[in-house]
């Protein structure tokens, strides 16, 4: 029986021509997708030319330009995460400077002046000159190719009166569609083969507009980190307090009213003995409770049974007394890729699932939970989901907004999504490394 035998090296001239097709293809998608998003651009010079014009009609402009600019930051990151997928790179959130709060002349200046704001104006003008270009040389190269042999082969379709016209020359026979219809054809052909071209040239260009400059991104780190230590310092100052009211109304009071029973008890001890012996059984339970309302207090600084059992334990004992069923997940059993971590993100994560778990019992009316715990690298991911009802408002006193703090200060992530109806998911990203 005879073998087939093929040369090493030498690909199939099927295979061989299918990559080019297939990435002029994709390519020529990529520009017909830039043709859409620069046509929707060019409306934004005149909106943002009209957000300016309403600063001289009574002010409006102090609402309306920042607003406006906050818009083109969505639309560009939109534009970011598009280019970051064609060309298989990551697109992490930049960072948005926090703008101070309520509308007014600082928050006008700082919207303006700020350096992402200029990247993201010079980003629309070249999106327009050169998106609009390179974006109809993608819808010709990709509408065009099919539609010329469709043509060649369909002309006759037509009345004699009008007949159809490839290159300029009216096609009323098979020679005459035949020998323009071919050369519309290879050229249109050419232009699909070389798609890649201005669609690398367009992805570089706008990628390098989007993409902040050393400088840029040194600036934009300084500022976050001043933003995540002056959040780290706000949530710091507010457990102060709030362990010293909880020391002073409760464990203090309660410590005093103590030695006032011990004091009677003393007292009453030679001429009642049973007075002092009810004094006495008071002063314990109230050293019981005194104990308790401690050890409370001492567990929202550092959980205990994060020292005793570990992260991984300590997330077992949430999910088992939590209000609804709970699905935990640590990935390997036993928590063994939990082990090591830094006590602050130990607390920090635990923090993230008490929370989660106790806004789930109290606002989203959930039947299941989950909770997912995975160790990445140098990142710790905590996922908490339900399948309630959804809506979680941050600024409602859901915690969300503590949860952030405390996540910010270690300069890790979270992220909320909660639309109405649910689910409601919350992740955070915890740096662990060394």
């Amino acid at each position: 029986m005879a073998l087939k035998t093929t040369r090493p090296g030498r690909a199939p001239a099927g295979g061989a021509l299918a990559g080019p097709v297939r990435a002029g293809v994709r390519s020529a998608l990529y520009l017909c997708t830039t043709l859409g998003s620069a046509l929707a651009t060019l409306l934004v010079p005149p909106l943002l030319l009209l957000a300016a014009v309403s600063v001289l009609l009574a002010g409006a402009g102090l609402v309306t330009v920042p607003f406006a600019l906050d818009r083109l930051r969505d639309w560009a990151d939109l534009e970011r995460r598009r280019i970051a997928r064609f060309l298989g790179e990551e697109a992490p959130a930049p960072h948005r400077p926090a703008l101070p709060a309520g509308p007014g002349p600082a928050r006008f200046r700082a919207a303006l002046l700020a350096p992402r704001t200029r990247r993201d104006l010079a980003w629309v003008f070249v999106q327009i000159g050169i998106g609009v270009p390179v974006g109809l040389i993608g819808l010709a190269a990709l509408i065009g190719t099919p539609l010329t042999v469709v043509q060649m082969l369909l002309w006759w379709v037509l009345p004699a009166d009008e007949p159809l016209t490839l290159l300029g020359v009216p096609a009323t026979s098979w020679p005459t569609a035949l020998g323009p219809g071919a050369v519309q054809f290879a050229v249109l052909g050419w232009l699909l083969w070389a798609a890649p071209w201005p669609a690398r040239l367009h992805a570089r260009a706008v990628r390098a507009l989007l993409t902040p400059s050393a400088a840029e991104e040194l600036e934009e780190r300084v500022e976050e980190l001043t933003e995540t230590r002056a959040g780290a310092v706000h949530a710091h100052a507010a457990e102060l307090r709030r362990i010293e009211r909880d020391l002073h109304d409760g464990t203090q009071a309660r410590l005093v009213a103590l030695a006032m029973r011990l004091g009677l008890a003393q007292r009453t001890l030679g001429r009642d003995p049973e007075a002092a012996a009810r004094l006495l059984e008071q002063a314990q339970a109230g050293a019981e409770e005194a104990m308790t309302e401690l050890r409370a207090v001492v567990r929202t600084i550092y959980p205990p049974v994060l020292a005793d059992r570990g992260l991984a334990g300590a997330l077992s004992a949430l999910a088992a007394d939590g209000a609804v069923p709970v699905r935990l997940d640590i990935g390997d059993p036993g928590g063994a890729d939990l082990a090591g971590l830094p006590a602050a993100v130990e607390a920090t994560a635990y923090f993230v699932v008490a929370e989660s778990l106790t806004n789930i019992a109290k606002h989203a009316g959930a039947s299941a939970a989950a909770v997912e715990v995975a160790r990445d690298g140098a990142r710790l991911r905590v996922r908490v989901t339900d399948d309630g009802r959804g809506g979680a408002d941050e600024g409602g006193g859901s915690g969300i907004g503590g949860m952030r703090r405390r996540v910010a200060a270690l300069d890790g992530g979270l992220a909320v999504s909660s639309p109405p109806g649910g689910p409601t998911r919350v992740e955070a990203v915890l740096p662990c490394g060394e």
